[in-house]
């Protein structure tokens, strides 16, 4: 991601298609087909011969597939060159991590990159519970997508007494009924949130003391309860309270994803101080992980490490691994000469493809909080170990 949205064009000249799943790879050639009749008319002679290009790679690589992948297909191509007048043709391919509806082509001096920064962003799932005397609404948050699961009609009286009743009685009855309520509320929301492996935690919400008593009752399995991240205020119930309640719990769901990090790190910094089963450091990292001794790979969101292949003027080639900020200063270790880049990859990405390989788990470390700072000044990648190493 962070390689696409670094590429600029010259020109529009930058394509960018988005594949729907289970969409016929024909139609979309044919309609390529088409692009390529209209940039025809395209004025400036290298814009046209970049932009054709770039069309003809993409109808070239969709070949390739007898059928569009089970979740959709993103194609992005174009001449990358910084140079005018050089052409540098490109091409990215990448299945989404998750079934796409979106069709896209689009000519531009940069990619469409909103669908696919949407999809891999981190999506994280918690409960939702609003409710009062009234009504339940029982629901997901999934990402930035709010699911409602269930909503529940209570059948409690109101405050005010009926008939000749005593207000004793009446409030024995009425109690009674918030209890059967909350206790139904309870198990659905349990059953519900049990399902859900990746829970994160529990928001609950709502416009009156109902919401309270719901909690400080312990209504929900036991297992649950510890997920409990804070009740909110609100003043709605059903869809705009599941609304506000994702707006006015802002706080608590940053927190949650922090607190997350910090414990990783400070597991990780203990088990350092103590010479425990922790690596760190580009040279340390990458021998771990080429045993396959790595359990969990940790990279800083600030770790600008590249792969890149670079020559000189008299033609020698070389690859190498260093911070981008020292592509500058390589020279060529056979004539001397300056090198330049011919081509680059974030080491991050090709580490992380890497692991999985493995099976080791990667942790994205943010530079947010403190010990994701601590942790960037270490070098910015590490992991923990399956084994201790010689």
């Amino acid at each position: 991601m962070k390689e696409l949205e670094s590429v600029r064009g010259r020109h529009t000249e930058l394509i960018s298609v988005y594949i729907p799943a289970g969409y016929n790879l024909n139609d979309i050639i044919n309609q390529l087909y088409t692009e390529k009749s209209t940039a025809m008319n395209i004025k400036s002679k290298a814009t046209r011969k970049n932009v054709l290009d770039a069309l003809e790679k993409i109808i070239q690589h969709l070949r390739i597939f007898r059928e569009t992948p089970e979740n959709g297909l993103i194609v992005f191509c174009g001449n990358v060159s910084p140079v005018e007048g050089r052409q540098d043709l490109k091409i990215w391919s990448i299945e989404p991590p998750e079934k796409m509806n979106t069709k896209i082509y689009w000519c531009d001096q940069v990619f469409v990159l909103d669908p696919l920064r949407e999809m891999i962003a981190e999506k994280e799932v918690y409960g939702l519970i609003v409710l009062d005397a009234k009504e339940a609404d029982i629901g997901l948050l999934h990402g930035k997508k709010i699911i409602q699961l269930k909503h529940l009609d209570s059948t409690v009286p109101g405050k005010a007494i009926k008939g000749g009743m005593s207000q004793v009685r009446y409030d024995r009855i009425r109690e009674d009924a918030i209890n059967n309520f909350l206790t139904k509320v309870g198990e659905i929301a349990s059953e519900s949130f049990l399902r859900q492996p990746e829970l994160k935690g529990i928001l609950i919400g709502g416009p009156g003391y109902i919401k309270d008593q719901f909690v400080k009752g312990e209504y929900l399995n036991y297992q649950l309860r510890a997920k409990i991240l804070g009740i909110k205020d609100i003043g709605y119930t059903g869809e705009h309270g599941f609304e506000e309640l994702v707006q006015r719990s802002e706080d608590l769901l940053k927190e949650a994803a922090v607190m997350k990090e910090r414990q990783l790190l400070q597991k990780f910094f203990v088990e350092l101080q103590k010479g425990g089963n922790v690596v760190y450091g580009y040279t340390q990292t990458i021998e771990a992980l080429n045993l396959g001794a790595i359990e969990s790979l940790l990279i800083s969101e600030g770790f600008d490490w590249v792969r890149v292949k670079l020559k000189c003027s008299n033609t020698h080639e070389t690859e190498r691994d260093l911070p981008e900020e020292e592509i500058e200063r390589q020279a060529c270790d056979i004539c001397g000469e300056s090198l330049n880049v011919e081509d680059k990859d974030s080491l991050g990405e090709l580490l992380a493809e890497k692991a999985q390989n493995f099976g080791t788990k990667v942790e994205l470390i943010s530079t947010d909080t403190p010990e994701g700072k601590q942790f960037k000044q270490l070098g910015g990648i590490g992991g923990f170990l399956r084994y201790k190493l010689q």
